[in-house]
């Protein structure tokens, strides 16, 4: 489901409509499936086709439904379809001329761009259109009036509109693939699943194991909200489908209703990071590294439920703080549970890690959604099935669209090497302090997530500051294999001669101050032939993950950051709160989306062994609860400040990497100690 707006209302669709959503549907599953077509020329079609219902289903502005603006909406639908076609029969042709523009070439890239940036504004807003052609301008024309690093001599409007076109980096490459690939049929397995009365089977699961718990109704909304996303993949989606059940179940157990609603909002926005949908993340970040679509949900999965884990420590603080009993829940069993409907989330992971390809698991987890739904209450009949086929492709049509226009960003980013620039740049600006960058890209996703929805603030960023993280993870670990000693001989070779005074130190181990000071003489040039030569391939890979995590994550604070935090106005309308304070008690519940990312920054939670990651997710665990008791001054009591301040060291020692196992033992020691003596006060 995408986080671009709020899925499109069937109901209110002509019949017509519903057939042409479930056509493109049916059109998407054939292409991934048995399409014989190119690349490039399915992408067209998605754009077409998808272009078609964007158009269709969002008005030129809120409330206008004027006959000719609804003509103009047909219209635009029918330029964006009629460029698709021109452009796959004219591709031969093209070529076979040199790639030399015609008229009716230059007539049609321009329209095709301007549909693209059209139907954007329409899905998301002004911003992407905005962002698109600055970067446009600047590759074609203004970018080589830029002094200093920023200045570009410029391409022609022939060649920007060609790179636009048929170019692999432009609308109709990577990421348009991406789309039509991953993200539409996850899309449809997770419309599917839910149609089949999965969110019944969830609520009811989660009630079941938290309900009757102090605070539990708390819990529910947590537990809720990390199954619901792991198969919806929208923070909004998520809100409004589980907060109307969860939202009002808090407050009758006794939570203020700003605090139920910022708990739903946090707790939903987790569901962006939870495996295996992800949003639209997991495939675009596999497109990004290298990495395959299983690697990386398979190691987001614990980052992710440490952040629920974060959001239930507070749940279970308030919940003390304000004395709150359990609430009576019914059906707080699991025997009316309709189990089948969940099958089709084993067949996906089945068949994922029996090695099929994450589109052919969707669509056979598809299939066997239907097959299930016959077990549950809910079984999909003929007509459901197509209104359920329309759903997703209304669903993925804005993301769709929204991810074809970021394709001209890209492909300015590429083109210019703006994303190296500005890598060194935030390099430079922080100072190689991994603590200022990280808040530096937290600030910049904070920016882009005004105006853009959480994956496109990841698509926008990702290019720019992930190499950045990357090369400050790398470094420290370069650092620390000179400290240890551990360095490998090629490596050992090179810095020689960078710094033949220090040859003699590169033998053994050496003291931190020594390291930094040989690093520092390594011209940046060289920097990355001894990061190759120090570090064996798995490492570097593995940075290059850890960074784009930390990317994806930091882009998820706009869901819940003041003034925008989309996802806490949704569910403040549920609970009838002030939207802007809802925000902040949102933001408060969701500093796990910061910590946490410091984590994987600081320590290997990311592709390390399974036991490392194991005791750093223990001692994160115990740092998330210690941090959320010195937040709140209250534990299963209430903790004076100098007990606050304890918690706090607690927690900084615990996610500081200082290597001392023993350390972190005192600590989780200490805290157990702490938790024992408030409650004992408050008994």
């Amino acid at each position: 489901m995408s986080d671009a707006a709020l899925p499109v209302d069937t109901k209110a669709q002509p019949r017509w409509l519903i057939y042409a959503g479930g056509g493109t549907a049916v059109a998407h599953l054939y292409f991934n499936s048995f399409s014989p077509l190119s690349e490039l020329w399915t992408s067209l079609l998605h754009f077409g086709l998808l272009g078609c219902l964007v158009a269709l289903t969002s008005p030129v502005r809120e409330g206008a439904q004027a006959k000719y603006l609804r003509s103009a909406n047909a219209l635009l639908g029918g330029l964006t379809l009629l460029a698709s076609i021109y452009l796959i029969a004219g591709e031969d042709a093209f070529y076979a001329r040199g790639q030399n523009f015609t008229a009716a070439d230059w007539t049609v890239s321009m329209i095709a761009v301007i549909c693209a940036l059209e139907l954007a504004r329409r899905s998301s807003g002004w911003v992407i259109p905005i962002l698109s052609v600055i970067a446009l301008t600047y590759t074609a024309w203004w970018g080589r009036y830029v002094g200093g690093v920023f200045q570009f001599p410029g391409l022609s409007w022939e060649t920007v509109l060609y790179r636009a076109t048929y170019g692999g980096d432009g609308m109709f490459g990577t990421v348009a693939r991406i789309s039509w690939s991953y993200v539409f049929m996850f899309i449809l397995f997770g419309t599917f699943l839910l149609r089949s009365g999965a969110s019944d089977v969830i609520l009811a699961l989660a009630r079941a194991a938290a309900g009757r718990l102090i605070g539990g109704p708390g819990f529910v909304a947590v537990a809720a909200s990390g199954l619901m996303g792991s198969v919806s993949g929208s923070a909004i989606g998520n809100t409004v489908s589980t907060g109307v059940v969860t939202i009002p179940l808090m407050k009758r157990a006794g939570f203020p209703a700003r605090t139920a609603a910022g708990i739903e909002a946090a707790s939903s926005t987790g569901g962006q990071l939870m495996p295996p949908v992800m949003g639209a993340g997991a495939f675009l970040m596999a497109n990004y590294t290298g990495e395959s679509y299983l690697t990386i949900i398979s190691v987001a999965a614990i980052p992710a439920l440490l952040y629920f884990l974060s959001v239930a420590f507070q749940v279970r603080i308030v919940a003390r703080k304000e004395n709150l009993t359990s609430a009576d829940i019914d059906e707080n069993t699991v025997s009316g549970i309709a189990w089948p409907v969940l099958l089709p989330l084993a067949v996906l992971v089945g068949l994922l890690i029996a090695g099929f390809t994450p589109t052919w698991s969707a669509g056979a987890a598809t299939l066997a959604t239907v097959v299930c739904s016959h077990f549950g209450p809910k079984p999909l009949k003929p007509g459901d099935v197509l209104i359920t086929l329309a759903e997703a492709s209304f669903t993925a049509a804005s993301i769709g669209i929204l991810l074809i226009a970021v394709g001209l960003v890209i492909m300015a980013v590429t083109t210019t090497g703006l994303g190296p620039t500005m890598s060194q740049m935030i390099i430079a600006w922080s100072g190689g302090n991994m603590l200022v960058t990280l808040a530096l890209v937290a600030l910049a996703s904070l920016v882009l997530g005004l105006g853009l929805p959480v994956t496109a603030a990841y698509v926008v960023l990702a290019p720019l500051a992930a190499p950045a993280l990357a090369d400050l993870i790398l470094n420290a670990q370069l650092m620390d294999a000179l400290v240890s000693g551990t360095l490998s001989e090629n490596a050992r070779t090179i810095l020689t001669l960078v710094v033949p005074e220090q040859s003699a130190l590169l033998t053994s181990a050496m003291s931190a101050a020594t390291a930094e000071q040989i690093l520092a003489a390594v011209p940046t040039e060289l920097r990355g032939t001894v990061i190759e030569q120090g570090l064996n391939a798995s490492a570097v890979a593995t940075a290059l993950l850890t960074a784009h995590l930390i990317v994806f994550w930091l882009s998820q604070d706009s869901n819940v950051t003041p003034p925008v935090c989309l996802t806490a106005y949704a569910a403040a309308g549920l609970a009838g709160t002030k939207p802007l304070e809802t925000g902040f008690a949102a933001w408060a519940y969701a500093k796990g989306l910061y910590i946490i990312p410091l984590v994987m920054a600081l320590s290997p939670l990311i592709g390390g062994d399974a036991t490392d990651v194991l005791e750093i997710a223990i001692f994160t665990a115990v740092a998330l609860y210690a941090l959320t008791a010195a937040l709140h001054g209250h534990l299963e009591g209430t903790l004076p400040w100098s007990l606050r301040a304890v918690s706090l060291i607690i927690g900084g020692v615990l996610i500081w990497p200082h290597g001392v196992w023993a350390v972190n033992v005192i600590a989780v020691a200490v805290f157990a100690g702490l938790f024992a003596l408030t409650r004992r006060n408050a008994a």
